[in-house]
């Protein structure tokens, strides 16, 4: 559905829960490698997907995350990397209230620092969670993770953002992604890309403190091309991650299948 679209790289597809015709598409893959194709910013459609127009952020580069409000469809964020070749200033998380009209970068670190994931706390979404890292990819490397970056969290609806969670990885942090259960708003896991201290983390009072668990070590192979994560919206205990393989936990991350 998407043909009319003048570029084929996909970063994250997100539909309104408040009008299932709106639908926002942020181009540009978020798993970066050597041959990652770069995004053309973010497109709407109002028709559920049978005809798109460009809703900006052009330079956005690679798109890890769309999060539309639950009862406001104008209103959504994007975690946007940036371009994955050099230094930009459109990168970072960018929020909009009209729609696509105009973006406000609401959380911005440097040009070669980016937003690979952002979330709502479900049921309240003036709480608002943010992965910040480095990424780029050079012709003969990857960079992927810096000192700077980690776990932000924003109170009021994204407009301001504060670095927290004690209990992470706070040296070489890479890319992370982060998951919200709506069966418990304050539970939080998060896979972590980082050196030292790579791997599943978990928190119970909404991204504040956090803990280590004892994810496999294949979970995180190959991090700044997968980092593959999902919590389960009806049982807080039930998560999903991976990378070449897949994995299940129904215990709150205590083991896996």
């Amino acid at each position: 559905i998407t043909e009319g679209v003048p570029v084929a790289s996909s970063g994250d597809v997100a539909v309104a829960l408040s009008d299932p015709n709106v639908v926002y598409y942020g181009t540009g893959s978020d798993g970066v490698r050597s041959n990652v194709s770069t995004g053309r910013g973010v497109w709407k459609s109002v028709d559920a997907g049978r005809t798109w127009t460009f809703a900006g952020l052009y330079n956005a580069g690679q798109i890890g995350a769309v999060r539309i409000h639950p009862t406001n469809p104008n209103v959504v964020w994007v975690a946007a990397y940036g371009d994955a070749f050099k230094g930009n200033a459109e990168r970072g998380v960018f929020k909009t209230t009209d729609g696509g009209a105009t973006w406000k970068k609401v959380l911005y670190l440097s040009d070669q620092i980016g937003a690979m994931d952002v979330e709502l706390q479900p049921g309240n979404p003036s709480v608002v969670y943010a992965w910040m890292n480095r990424l780029e990819r050079k012709p003969w490397t990857i960079i992927s993770g810096s000192r700077e970056g980690g776990f932000y969290k924003s109170t009021d609806a994204g407009e301001t953002f504060t670095k927290t969670g004690t209990g992470l990885p706070a040296e070489l942090i890479g890319k992370g992604n982060i998951a919200a259960t709506a069966a418990n708003p304050n539970r939080l896991y998060a896979l972590v890309e980082a050196l030292p201290g790579g791997g599943m983390y978990r928190s119970d009072d909404a991204g504040q403190t956090w803990r280590s668990l004892p994810s496999p070590p294949a979970m995180i192979y190959r991090p700044f091309y997968y980092t593959t994560l999902g919590a389960d919206p009806t049982n807080p205990d039930v998560v999903y991650g991976g990378a070449e393989g897949f994995w299940r936990s129904a215990d709150g991350g205590a083991t896996w299948a």
